[in-house]
């Protein structure tokens, strides 16, 4: 398994959860990781990303309540999220990007990404 993401869970609205996403050696120094999310009934959608010098970009929703890091000790990629919302509710996706594909930034469309992670079920519930 080259990407292993955990830490999802249930947190009441307003909590807090890190996720964390353990990746080979050879695809966290070579490729883009990214977060995605899939609700129920709904298409996978973009969260974040991170490049290899740890430029991140997010989607306008998650913009200062979620933090994507990287621990290049670990080989792991972190989604720090705060002030969850019940809109947040759904399996969150780890993934990697090939750069040397010729993709461009913000890298938030799917099909960028050739490598995934199994997902991880984040519930925001009262």
């Amino acid at each position: 398994v080259q990407l292993q993401a955990s830490g999802g869970g249930l947190v009441q609205p307003g909590g807090s959860l890190r996720l964390s996403c353990l990746t080979s050696e050879r695809t966290f120094t070579t490729h883009i990781l990214g977060w995605f999310r899939q609700a129920p009934g709904k298409e996978r959608d973009f969260v974040s990303a991170i490049t290899k010098s740890g430029v991140t970009y997010y989607t306008s929703s998650v913009k200062g309540r979620f933090t994507i890091s990287r621990d290049d000790a670990k080989n792991t990629v972190y989604l720090q999220m705060n002030s969850l919302r019940p809109g947040d509710t759904a399996v969150y996706y780890c993934a990697a990007a090939n750069p040397r594909k010729g993709i461009t930034p913000p890298y938030d469309v799917r099909e960028q990404y050739d490598l995934w992670g199994q997902g991880t079920l984040v519930t925001v519930s009262s």
